[in-house]
């Protein structure tokens, strides 16, 4: 990672480079449940019915400022990914402003062989089988929060509840979750 750091570096000397970090998470309408306070002697209830439809939250996360950019998504494939990598280089500056260093994990729809990179962003995989070192993979117990225990009878209705703690959660809360003592950190142009 410090190499790929040092080589963007040099090759954008003009330009801050940023690693940042991206991951997906799947929610559907089977319910999320966890423990919860009850009173000695009842059972608590949490309402469920098990549906098999599923909603997709894309985060890209800078981990070591929280700056988090969120996409959902009812479905996932390498077209939709090249997708989200041209919309979030748009909307971080990817190319004029920056340039991100991008760590992934080995999802089917991230390899290289026919996925269309934006400029300004260069793509580094993780090792296979290693979630611990995906900083991204924090966030979603955070997203979570909202939809525990709760029963949701539609899609739009777990689109609209993750959607808003997704605009909820901050980069004051998401940066202690994210920045690992070993992050490598942005590089400024001199």
């Amino acid at each position: 990672m410090e190499t790929t750091v040092a080589q963007a570096k040099a090759g954008h000397p003009d330009r801050p480079v940023e690693v940042w970090a991206e991951d997906e998470h799947r929610l559907g309408l089977k319910p999320i449940r966890r423990r919860v306070w009850a009173p000695i002697g009842q059972r608590p209830i949490a309402l469920g019915h098990h549906r098999y439809q599923w909603l997709h939250v894309i985060a890209f996360v800078q981990p070591t400022s929280g700056e988090t950019v969120w996409y959902l998504a009812t479905g996932l494939s390498k077209p939709f990914f090249a997708e989200l990598l041209a919309a979030f280089a748009r909307q971080t500056g990817a190319g004029r402003k920056r340039h991100i260093i991008l760590v992934l994990d080995n999802a089917g729809w991230h390899g290289p062989e026919g996925l269309t990179v934006p400029d300004g962003i260069s793509l580094v995989f993780l090792p296979p089988y290693s979630p611990e070192l995906q900083p991204a993979e924090h966030l979603w117990p955070l997203v979570d929060e909202a939809v525990v225990n709760k029963h949701f009878a539609t899609l739009d209705l777990l689109d609209a509840t993750i959607a808003a703690r997704c605009r909820q959660l901050d980069a004051n809360t998401i940066q202690p979750h994210t920045d690992f003592h070993w992050w490598p950190r942005s590089a400024n142009p001199r």
